[in-house]
């Protein structure tokens, strides 16, 4: 009697067929990985703050490799800055003057921190890329719309103004958010919102 029993490592019998390989894991494509992170990153600066949320955080709650933030954006800031521009859309922004504008940054702050936009904005940093990224979106998204004002408003040096007014809201931001000054930590944004309006409206030619 013949043994038609195949011979292990042997082809499998005529007719027979070998299991499928499994198929290899599809590759995120770097669009979802982008949205990803972003949204990880969003939801992780809303709970905790641009300084207390780390790099390998953001990549744990996206489930993707945290080195991807360097790679699709160039650091965290940068990421902290498109989560940013996602969340405010491509709008112009009204400026410091408007009360609703001035109240919803006093309360995106109050649960967000200050983020590396405003520390750009006073200290110095040892990445100039990143300090550039920061201050260029600072000026695009406060000084210019303030500008826009005093220039519509037909007011002298303008830029001055708008760059004072800035400069004076994003101080008090951090000094906010430093604790040095105690009634001004534990101000609400309500609480702020009258007097800083009157501040910043300082900036404005006398009438």
């Amino acid at each position: 009697m013949t043994d038609t029993t195949p011979e292990a490592g042997g082809s499998a019998p005529e007719g027979g067929s070998r299991p499928e390989p499994s198929p290899a894991p599809r590759r995120r494509d770097a669009a979802r990985s982008r949205e990803l992170l972003i949204r990880a990153a969003t939801e992780l600066f809303a709970e905790r703050g641009f300084d207390r949320t780390t790099i390998r955080e953001i990549g744990e709650r996206a489930g993707v490799d945290p080195a991807l933030i360097a790679r699709y954006f160039g650091g965290k800031t940068q990421l902290y800055l498109a989560t940013v521009r996602l969340e405010l859309g491509d709008t112009a922004p009204a400026d410091l003057l408007e009360e609703d504008r001035l109240r919803t940054l006093l309360e995106r702050l109050a649960q967000r921190g200050p983020g590396p936009s405003f520390q750009a904005a006073v200290l110095p940093g040892d990445n100039t890329e990143v300090q550039q990224a920061a201050r260029s979106f600072l000026h695009e998204r406060l000084v210019q719309p303030l500008h826009d004002r005093f220039t519509a408003e037909q007011a002298d040096r303008p830029r001055l103004r708008a760059e004072l007014a800035t400069a004076a809201f994003a101080g008090i931001v951090l000094a906010r958010a430093g604790g040095a000054f105690d009634e001004l930590t534990a101000a609400t944004p309500e609480d702020l919102l009258p007097l800083l309006h009157d501040l910043l409206a300082a900036a404005r030619p006398a009438r």
